[in-house]
């Protein structure tokens, strides 16, 4: 059974995220709020909570996966960005955004594209998950809440509970998601002096990148 975690919204309670926290530590799978929409969430370094985390959410090796970090500092810790990157990612984040970037050695490489080496990273604005990437100390692997063979993601946490309770270790509940997926952008060519390549439209405005 799924432990159910209800936080404020704007407040939540720290010896709520400190529980769900522990779970992550043990090897769970959590489903938590962002953003965008509730994603499904694990422990970077744990081989066996991220292949239950491609179980659950039906996808392979070969599916792009998600880094969710607390800031830029972190994020610059597991993708290797240039000056250029940096500047366009600062202007960015916090927020709505999924950046692609070539993966960093702290990146598992059965974590990271398997014929790109690279990674999605985001710096989420939502606050219950910025409380939980700060208790917990470290960006999580992440990849939106999609069940297998539905197109869209699930955004009401009793229905997710419902539905996942034998298979999350958990599932924080602080209301519903905005149900707007993040804007991806590829910024691999900059490295070659290329420009940034749209793969997604979503509810980050490309006017705040300049694009």
């Amino acid at each position: 059974m799924s432990q159910f975690f209800e936080v404020h919204p704007e407040n939540p309670q720290a010896r709520l995220l400190k529980q769900a926290v522990q779970l992550l530590h043990k090897g769970g799978v959590l489903a938590v709020p962002t953003d965008s929409s509730y994603a499904l969430v694990c422990h970077l370094d744990d081989k066996a909570a991220a292949d239950r985390l491609r179980r659950i959410r039906g996808v392979d090796e070969k599916h792009h996966m998600t880094l969710l970090c607390r800031d830029l500092s972190e994020l610059s810790h597991y993708a290797r960005v240039d000056n250029r990157q940096y500047r366009l990612l600062k202007q960015a984040t916090p927020g709505a955004y999924t950046f692609v970037l070539e993966a960093s050695k702290e990146v598992p490489r059965r974590i990271s594209h398997p014929s790109r080496k690279t990674i999605g990273l985001r710096v989420p604005h939502h606050k219950t998950l910025q409380e939980l990437l700060a208790l917990h100390e470290g960006a999580l692997l992440a990849t939106t809440l999609i069940p297998p063979n539905d197109t869209d993601p699930l955004n009401d946490a009793h229905e997710i509970r419902d539905r996942f309770e034998h298979e999350l270790a958990g599932v924080i509940d602080a209301g519903a998601c905005p149900l707007a997926p993040t804007t991806v952008v590829d910024l691999t060519p900059m490295g070659t002096g290329g420009d940034p390549l749209v793969l997604r439209e979503g509810a980050g405005p490309l006017s705040t990148l300049g694009l």
